[in-house]
């Protein structure tokens, strides 16, 4: 890949006709954009490591021992895992669209990822997780690093306030990160108004979940609405969103691309729970079946109850009341809620519902006008977030346009 420009030349948004700059600029901007196309995750990785070493280094000048216990363990978890799926779906939205604000979609796109950090740290306090990305959660290593036992009365009441503190830190880089993002004057206006929407969704979809572990036996719209909020905005509609802001792409385009990104995003989180049950922890990195001991209320769950309503299945809705929500359930008393999820179709239902909505997000995006290689590219996207097969965008086409 060639080396990109320098934060200092580089011009974040496709040129306006009198913007006084000969053409050949917006050339170079596209063979630059071109280049990041076949390796986005590199160039990312690129972008990510000069972004937070400068955190760090700021850090370092409030307090040493803060920057080397957690600054440098905010940047380590951001920069070492992940798919980055966020940041490749805000890269190819903006390509669909023509866009190539290369600098700008890279910045956009760690910011993404640090605010995923800041989620992922306080989601697990919240969950009690002890394992993220197949490694000792931030909490747990906050506590054991200071020679604390995680489990011990002391060691967890830090590793919880620590881990807290970490997230905002990482909360704090992802809005200094956006802040310091040049961006014309139009397009800063609806990327950081988009920015705010997102962080308000993800903590108001964070906060119906935890109160959905203590209410108990949330509806199906319920549990919807938790996932939509809590994931499909957050992880897929408004990453997608952000990169046709990049693009300044028009409201139709925009519109087709936010719906078809919401159906991906409502199909990924219905898969998630699939696999917070069902899922293999050497896959996943995390333990199964920690939904069902933290009471979670997702939508598998709300179908499963209301599937033994309909069947008067009073031996299931027992076996939930008993189950769900229980944080010393064994892991027989997992299997029969797994067993459970199966013999009353939830499962099933849930499968078909997300292959609906993937196929529905892959038909949407197939209604905008799009360029045809960054369509692919998001397409493909938003099959693997959806779980669905994949089909190239042109197919999709022909088959609507007979």
């Amino acid at each position: 890949m060639g080396r990109l420009p320098p934060a200092d030349h580089a011009f974040a948004g496709p040129l306006p006709p009198d913007a006084g700059l000969p053409e050949s600029w917006h050339l170079g901007l596209q063979q630059v954009a071109q280049a990041v196309d076949e390796d986005v995750v590199g160039a990312l990785q690129r972008t990510a490591d000069p972004v937070l070493a400068e955190c760090v280094a700021e850090a370092t000048l409030h307090d040493s021992e803060f920057a080397d216990e957690v600054a440098h363990r905010v940047a380590d978890f951001t920069l070492r895992g992940g798919k980055r799926m966020r940041p490749r779906l805000l890269w190819w939205a903006m390509r669909a669209c023509g866009g190539a604000e290369v600098e700008a979609a890279l910045r956009l796109g760690v910011a993404l990822e640090l605010i995923q950090t800041c989620a992922l740290i306080q989601d697990d306090v919240m969950d009690r997780s002890h394992t993220r990305r197949g490694r000792p959660a931030v909490h747990i290593a906050l506590a054991e690093q200071r020679g604390l036992a995680a489990d011990s009365g002391a060691g967890a009441a830090f590793g919880a306030s620590a881990a807290v503190l970490a997230g905002d830190l990482a909360l704090v880089w992802a809005d200094d990160t956006v802040q310091e993002t040049f961006l014309p004057l139009a397009r800063r206006r609806k990327v950081r108004a988009l920015w705010r929407a997102m962080r308000g969704e993800m903590i108001a979809g964070q906060y119906l979940d935890l109160r959905g572990q203590i209410g108990g036996g949330a509806s199906a719209a319920r549990a919807l609405r938790t996932a939509y909020l809590k994931s499909a905005l957050y992880s897929v509609e408004r990453p997608v969103a952000l990169g046709a802001a990049l693009a300044g792409a028009d409201e139709s385009t925009t519109d087709a691309l936010r719906s078809a990104s919401r159906y991906a995003g409502m199909a990924f989180q219905l898969r998630d729970d699939l696999l917070g049950v069902f899922g293999d922890p050497a896959v996943t990195g995390k333990p199964s079946g920690d939904d069902i001991r933290e009471g979670k209320p997702t939508y598998l769950l709300a179908v499963a109850r209301t599937c033994a309503d309909a069947a008067d299945d009073h031996r299931a809705l027992a076996v939930l009341d008993r189950a769900v929500g229980n944080p010393d359930l064994d892991e027989d008393g997992l299997e029969e809620v797994r067993a459970l999820l199966e013999s009353t179709g939830a499962r099933a239902l849930v499968e078909e519902k997300a292959e609906r909505l993937g196929k529905r997000a892959a038909h949407g995006l197939a209604q905008a006008d799009i360029d045809a290689h960054g369509g692919d590219q998001l397409l493909g996207l938003l099959n693997a977030v959806a779980g669905t097969r994949a089909v190239a965008l042109a197919v999709i086409q022909e088959g609507r346009t007979q």
